[in-house]
C-alpha cells in the first residue's frame, strides 16, 4: 500500500488559479518541483496583510524559526494599538519587549517602520503598482527592514510571482536536500541557482519552504494556528 501523503489542515487555502498554472508550468522547467507536493502533500497558501500589520509580523521573523515568530507575533498582536502605526509608537520598551518579546533590535525596527508609514517616508499603499525591484527598494530603504524582509513580504502579502528571498536560510538548505548540492549555497549563489525557474521564482520559494518544512518533520501551521479561511477578514 502506497504512503498516504500529509494534507493540509482544512483551513489552509488552496494556491489561487493563477498559482496552479504556474505550478504546473514549474513542473515542466524542473521535474524537482513537481516531486515535493507528491511527498510533501498540496501546496498550503500562505498569505499576510498587505498593510502595516503584515510588515510587523515579517519583522517578528527576522532571523528566528516560525515557531519563535508566531509566538512573539502572538503576543504583539494581542496588544491593543500594537496593529496600528501610531499605537504601536504610543508602547514602551517594557510592553514590545517584556510583554511581546521582542528584542530591542526588533522593536527599533518596528517603530521605524511605524515613524515610515506615519511621515508618509514608505509609500504603503503604492506597492501594489510598483515593479519587483523598486517595490524592493522602497521597503528596504526603511531603517530595520532590509532586501530579506521587502522579499517575504512581498511574496506573502502581495502575491508576487517571481522574487526569490535567496538570503533565506531555510530556502539555501531545501534546495541543498532537493538538489543533493555538496555545500549550501551562499545567497549570491542561491540567486544565479534559482534563475532557472523564472518566470515563478516566488512560487519556488513556497514549494522550498514546503519541502523543508516536512523534511525537519515541522507543522502545517503559520503563528500556532492553520491559516484562516478564504475570506476570512485579516487587520491591514
Amino acid at each position: 500500500m502506497a504512503p498516504s501523503l500529509p494534507s493540509p489542515p482544512p483551513f489552509f487555502p488552496h494556491p489561487p488559479d493563477w498559482a496552479r498554472d504556474g505550478l504546473a508550468a514549474l513542473a515542466v522547467i524542473d521535474p524537482d518541483m513537481a516531486r515535493i507536493e507528491q511527498t510533501a502533500g498540496p501546496l498550503p497558501w500562505r498569505s499576510r496583510p498587505a498593510g502595516f500589520a503584515g510588515l510587523l509580523r515579517t519583522i517578528c521573523g527576522q532571523q528566528i524559526s516560525n515557531q519563535a515568530a508566531g509566538a512573539i507575533w502572538g503576543r504583539l498582536s494581542a496588544i491593543p494599538g500594537a496593529l496600528d502605526p501610531a499605537g504601536l509608537l504610543a508602547l514602551d520598551d517594557a510592553t514590545l519587549c517584556g510583554v511581546a518579546g521582542l528584542s530591542r533590535p526588533k522593536a527599533a525596527h518596528a517603530r521605524s517602520l511605524a515613524t515610515a508609514i506615519r511621515d508618509g517616508t514608505l509609500r504603503i499603499d503604492e506597492l501594489g503598482g510598483m515593479g519587483d525591484e523598486e517595490a524592493v527598494a522602497h521597503l528596504s530603504a526603511i531603517r530595520g527592514l532590509g532586501r530579506w524582509t521587502a522579499e517575504v513580504h512581498l511574496l506573502f502579502a502581495h502575491d508576487r510571482r517571481d522574487i526569490f528571498p535567496s538570503g533565506d536560510i531555510a530556502l539555501a538548505a531545501s534546495v541543498v536536500h532537493l538538489k543533493g548540492l555538496a555545500e549550501r549555497p551562499k545567497p549570491k549563489a542561491l540567486a544565479a541557482y534559482a534563475l532557472r525557474w523564472q518566470p515563478w521564482r516566488g512560487l519556488a520559494a513556497r514549494l522550498l519552504w514546503h519541502h523543508w518544512r516536512q523534511v525537519t518533520g515541522r507543522p502545517l501551521i503559520e503563528d500556532g494556528l492553520p491559516l484562516a479561511p478564504p475570506g476570512a477578514t485579516v487587520p491591514a
